[in-house]
């Protein structure tokens, strides 16, 4: 019994936590103050990168973020699981990455989790939606509006419903630098 209460009141405190992140997100302009922010809820974000406003996390404490990435305004990063972002990734606007679902087959609609992984120098277009256990590799790029099922491999574009590779991306030698975050975003 004690140990049910204990589990419903770290449960409780993360809400509560989240929903200050939320708050924050929503209303706090200056991306170095909100980025402070998730840094102190556990969050680990790699120097040069954003995290635009108006993000959701369902706990931020399973959440890295390499250097020089941009996550774009409502991105939706679960947490409920390990969620690693590389270096120099852009995640474009509305883009949704869960790491939790639950089992439709299962008779208790069991909670699945699954960690994701994007390596460095992806691009995820605005509206892509990545599900749980998904590696997406090195200089990947994901279309618009794609929904990613499948590993996706190294230097590929996919798109679609579910997402499938449409070409390679043509480039071996990434080497940029997405650049300075805009300030108020």
């Amino acid at each position: 019994m004690l140990k049910k209460i204990l589990r419903r009141i770290k449960t409780v405190l993360l809400e509560f936590e989240v929903m200050i992140l939320h708050v924050i997100g929503d209303n706090v302009a200056i991306h170095c103050v909100r980025r402070f922010f998730y840094r102190l809820a556990g969050m680990e974000i790699g120097k040069g990168s954003t995290i635009h406003m108006e993000a959701r996390f369902y706990n931020p404490k399973n959440i890295k973020i390499g250097e020089d990435s941009i996550i774009g305004e409502r991105v939706v990063l679960d947490g409920r699981d390990r969620i690693t972002i590389g270096n120099h990734v852009d995640i474009a606007t509305d883009v949704m990455i869960y790491n939790a679902e639950h089992d439709v087959v299962d008779p208790n609609f069991r909670a699945v989790t699954a960690p994701v992984v994007i390596q460095d120098f992806v691009f995820i277009g605005p509206r892509a939606i990545i599900l749980p256990g998904i590696t997406i590799k090195k200089g990947a790029v994901v279309a618009a509006g794609a929904v990613v099922t499948k590993d996706v491999e190294e230097n590929s574009i996919v798109a679609g419903v579910p997402a499938k590779k449409i070409k390679d991306r043509g480039v071996k030698d990434l080497n940029y630098r997405l650049g300075r975050a805009a300030w108020f975003r």
